[in-house]
């Protein structure tokens, strides 16, 4: 499993934080936004495309406010997505929702919360089961 992470120009300083926390835990992390600052739609889209290519990678994607990142990746067909700013509900929507991506907010989250966050959605694990027949109705959206 790759952790996929971009972020836009508001979120650089947060994805630092995130991805260095990430690399501790020895995952493996992939950061598509290292070498070029882009406006959120481009990092997520990069993101995403990222994310698909194994269904054993999970995406994050940071700007300002986890808005404009979640909208993107909303209308990428197949693609299930999370605007999170608690460790509950990124933990949740893991187990629920089977999201592959999560978008956070810079100026929403703070680096510990942040890190508490990134801790829920990379260890959950999609429950499956009665869940399903939501992720299979997002799943046909787009």
């Amino acid at each position: 499993m790759a952790i996929i992470i971009g972020a836009d120009k508001a979120g650089q300083e947060l994805k630092e934080v995130i991805k260095d926390y990430l690399k501790e835990g020895k995952y493996e992390v992939v950061d598509v936004s290292e070498n070029e600052v882009r406006d959120f739609v481009d990092t997520t889209l990069a993101v995403a495309k990222e994310v698909n290519a194994s269904e054993d990678n999970l995406g994050i994607v940071i700007d300002a406010y986890g808005v404009g990142s979640f909208m993107v990746a909303t209308k990428i067909k197949g693609m299930v997505a999370a605007e999170v700013s608690d460790e509950r509900s990124a933990y949740m929507t893991r187990g629920h929702n089977n999201a592959r991506i999560i978008t956070l907010g810079s100026e929403i989250s703070a680096p510990g919360i942040a890190k508490n966050i990134i801790k829920g959605f990379v260890e959950g694990k999609y429950d499956g089961g009665r869940h399903q027949v939501r992720v299979d109705m997002l799943n046909k959206m787009c």
